[in-house]
């Protein structure tokens, strides 16, 4: 039988708002945008209330580690290098499918202040005509910012949509790496140097969840 996880919840404060990051001792789980609602307004979740993260334990060490890569993201970039990527335990990731197959292509190919198109992130992941189930796989990221699926966009250089919180966050978290949002044409997106350059695929597809 399957071990339970046992799951913790904390929030952290963001220049995008409230986050809340949820996690076990396994593994980080989920990262999601609170939009101004207290964790315990949704009586269908559990509420990620400061007691559960009190005890002589502390917080499990994904969710340390995940707020701290978090903070360097937010407040110092290029420390983010330095630091562990916690370990990904959501089930998304504990199954073979091409979601996850993605997703981890996105981890661990397309560095930050870089961008890649639908269609480009699909031939990274072994099939250039999924496209749009590229983008089934970015609306199913239960770990945005970490899995930067905001530096996915469309080929002819409009931003398109973001599940993790809306264009307006997309826009923010693309203008944050130096990456313009105004540009009219994939070409002229292209002059920028920031389109991710085909050297930089890897071959590998299983998800460690640490760098």
């Amino acid at each position: 039988m399957a071990e339970t996880c046992k799951m913790k919840y904390t929030v952290l404060d963001s220049p995008l708002g409230k986050m809340e990051l949820s996690g076990c001792e396994r593994g980080l789980h989920g990262i999601r945008f609170l939009r101004g609602k207290t964790p315990s307004t949704d009586p269908t979740e559990a509420p990620a209330s400061p007691e559960l993260l009190s005890g002589p334990k502390g917080p499990p060490e994904p969710l340390v580690q995940c707020t701290a890569w978090l903070e360097a993201y937010f407040h110092e970039p290029a420390a983010t290098e330095g630091l562990p990527l916690p370990v990904l335990h959501h089930p998304v990731f504990q199954q073979d499918s091409f979601t996850r197959q993605v997703l981890w292509k996105l981890l661990k190919v397309v560095k930050f202040g870089e961008m890649v198109s639908y269609q480009q992130l699909a031939a990274l992941a072994g099939n250039p005509k999924a496209a749009r189930a590229v983008g089934g796989a970015m609306r199913s990221n239960p770990v945005p910012i970490l899995i930067p699926c905001h530096r996915v966009i469309c080929s002819d250089g409009t931003l398109g949509n973001y599940s993790g919180g809306g264009q307006a966050v997309k826009e923010w978290l693309l203008t944050h790496e130096g990456i313009p949002t105004r540009q009219p044409t994939c070409k002229a997106l292209g002059l920028t140097g920031t389109w991710l350059r085909p050297s930089r695929g890897s071959t590998s597809s299983k998800p460690s969840g640490r760098k």
